[in-house]
């Protein structure tokens, strides 16, 4: 029997993560790879979260070890719920939840919401995670370019005037994955005027905002909000530890009760053990001297990669400048492709991510690709830069 005939249509035209895909080769030794999207893990607080962990099975085993309240461990809930309210998110007419990394609230947040066919505009390029997500409930996904300021919004409510079925937005605001840029206040602003007159739903996904480690802070679009537009994303992982599969989503009450049931369709709970481990390490530790920690590290790797670029480079393939996160972004001349470029720079030992795994169409040929600086050492930045400049000069010179 031929068992991919019965697929269902949610599944049977997704394609794996390329991203996932990369890692499989970097088990060659030696290879120095910036095609993660992970934090250094020289940074996890393992001692810390070790104690942490060994005391709890110990002396509370019975609470860490049972099935949890689907909303999440209520301590760890109401210090994420007090967290969010000084930053301004979080209205009487809003829930929160814990979820299972922040793609599960994308996922929980898109089962509620999307019928096949309906409209979800995404950053071009965008995360493949949530492309991915809207992708598996049958939505009809557009495209908007980011610009150095954030997504062309006039791009934007073209694409509005023109489509009726629109329903979702999905934005990474804040240091966005892949590009590293940063959407400015008044495009923040103009999306939900937008959102407003047009009649959708804002996914604002917001991984990386507390790791700026420059330039000045810019209000979530989520705290601005006043009708209950924007469904608010965030995550444990970059902050603390992605293994603990931690994140938090914000959203209207009436549409958290069908998440709600999503997510008990899902995996009943998130982790228990793991969010007691964080509620224990956020209270007993200062989780700002910890991110502290994290920003000078990232501020530091982006600048050297940077440096890096601009030396070995050819001074055709540009890049962006991120205040924060995890990546930046380059650009080639539209007639090299970023496959070709990665096939050599594997042989030279450096993996990147090419753009068609960030864009809708990921079968056609992109001139661009993503940087990750956080995981690679010093020493790892200065050489495999070097050898990918190198590449880049072979191929294009």
């Amino acid at each position: 029997m031929d068992i991919t005939s019965k697929f269902s249509d949610k599944v049977a035209h997704l394609e794996g993560s390329a991203i996932r895909a990369i890692f499989k080769l970097l088990a060659k030794p030696g290879i120095i790879s910036f095609a993660g999207g992970a934090p250094d893990p020289e940074l996890f607080p393992n001692e810390e979260l070790s104690q942490i962990a060994a005391d709890i099975l110990k002396n509370d085993g019975k609470t860490a070890l049972q099935y949890g309240v689907t909303e999440g461990y209520t301590p760890l809930l109401n210090w994420v719920k007090e967290r969010l309210r000084s930053q301004g998110i979080g209205c009487e007419n809003d829930e929160t939840i814990i979820v299972s990394g922040g793609q599960q609230g994308i996922d929980l947040a898109s089962k509620a919401l999307i019928n096949p066919g309906d409209g979800v505009i995404c950053e071009e390029p965008s995360f493949i995670g949530g492309l991915n997500a809207y992708r598996s409930n049958n939505a009809k996904l557009y495209s908007v370019p980011v610009l150095s300021d954030g997504i062309d919004t006039d791009k934007l409510e073209e694409i509005l005037k023109e489509n009726d079925n629109i329903k979702i937005l999905y934005t990474i605001s804040t240091f966005q994955n892949p590009s590293g840029i940063t959407m400015s206040l008044e495009k923040r602003k103009k999306v939900l005027e937008l959102a407003e007159k047009y009649d959708f739903i804002i996914f604002e996904d917001n991984p990386y905002g507390e790791l700026r480690f420059s330039g000045e802070d810019i209000p979530t679009m989520k705290s601005m909000d006043k009708e209950g537009r924007v469904v608010y994303l965030g995550s444990f992982s970059k902050i603390l530890a992605p293994g603990l599969r931690l994140g938090f989503t914000v959203a209207d009450k009436k549409l958290m009760e069908r998440m709600v049931i999503c997510k008990q369709v899902e995996d009943v709970h998130t982790n228990v053990l793991s969010q007691m481990i964080a509620y224990r390490f956020v209270t007993e530790n200062s989780i700002d001297e910890h991110i502290a920690k994290l920003r000078e590290c990232y501020g530091r790797k982006c600048k050297l990669m940077i440096e890096c670029i601009d030396k070995f480079f050819p001074k055709c393939v540009t890049h962006t400048n991120p205040e924060g996160g995890l990546f930046l972004f380059c650009t080639m001349p539209e007639e090299y492709d970023a496959k070709d470029v990665m096939e050599k720079a594997l042989e030279g030992g450096v993996a990147f991510v090419p753009g068609s795994a960030t864009v809708i169409d990921d079968k056609a040929p992109t001139h661009t690709f993503r940087l990750n600086y956080s995981t690679a050492s010093e020493e790892q930045i200065r050489k495999g830069i070097e050898i990918l400049g190198n590449v880049l000069h072979e191929i294009m010179d």
